[in-house]
């Protein structure tokens, strides 16, 4: 049985002031939809905004607690992943988001997203092809290891991935930084769901077998797995198995899925 907490979907965040959400779109980012419906079922606003608008009304930064690069394939990756939108990220609205992480605000970047917060530089290190060359689209297991507000309360979760470029890496001097400031923040590993499937825990050959890392304290955090993707108990792959269990210990079936934990905290953060 998987070791994430179970939460009701929409429950106690009903007398909580909304933090605003803006999660970008645009060029072939895909799962913004899905990333919106997470914020929402969990109390947020949020706007799902073409990049485009952003860099002509750079000020509607000014209004948001939590920005969002969702994943999909910016550009259609033709560059490399997450490399094109970076740079036009970079260059039109780099300084605007240096100045809304200066407060205390949250920023996340899911699997292409990640490719693209790290392509320009929020967070270190890089993202590679995967050891197999081959787009890999299966769930994972993953283990908390360092300290942030979106993984607070946290220990292991499971959750999908979808990526062909997911391989962590970083130089030796970066990697020390990281381990340093406790900033390597989920690793891969063996787990209910892996085990169940007959997987290897490390789908990709990242270094440390890293999944995610933070920057800014933990405020902001850059995983290659889909939280998303696992917001409700219905989507994990073995939850009709898990099912048959609970009804014979005589447990509730949980409504919630172990990836929407990420958003509460993010809601919780702004309480």
């Amino acid at each position: 049985m998987h070791t994430a907490k179970h939460f009701e979907i929409g429950s106690s965040t009903k007398a909580m002031a909304k933090p605003h959400v803006i999660i970008f779109s645009g060029y072939g980012l895909n799962t913004e939809d899905e990333t919106k419906s997470a914020f929402e079922l969990v109390g947020a606003r949020a706007d799902i905004i073409h990049i485009n608008d952003v860099i002509a009304r750079p000020k509607l930064l000014k209004d948001a607690e939590i920005l969002v690069f969702p994943g999909g394939f910016s550009y259609g990756d033709d560059t490399g992943s997450g490399k094109a939108y970076a740079n036009r990220v970079k260059q039109h609205v780099g300084e605007r988001i240096e100045k809304f992480l200066s407060r205390d605000t949250l920023m996340i970047g899911i699997c292409n997203g990640f490719q693209i917060i790290t392509a320009a530089g929020f967070v270190p290190g890089a993202l590679m092809a995967n050891d197999n060359a081959r787009y890999l689209c299966r769930w994972v297991d993953l283990e908390v290891t360092g300290k942030s507000p979106w993984l607070s309360g946290i220990d292991r979760l499971s959750v999908p991935i979808a990526h062909g470029e997911g391989k962590y890496y970083a130089p030796e001097k970066t990697f020390a930084a990281l381990k340093k400031h406790d900033a390597v923040a989920l690793k891969y590993v063996e787990g209910p769901i892996s085990t169940h499937l007959g997987l290897p825990g490390n789908p990709n050959g990242s270094m440390e077998n890293i999944a995610g890392v933070t920057a800014y304290n933990g405020r902001v955090l850059g995983l290659m797995p889909h939280p998303e993707r696992a917001v409700r108990f219905t989507q994990l792959p073995h939850w009709t198995y898990l099912k048959e269990r609970y009804l014979r210990d005589g447990v509730p079936m949980p409504a919630a899925g172990p990836g929407l934990a990420l958003f509460r905290n993010a809601v919780q953060y702004f309480a």
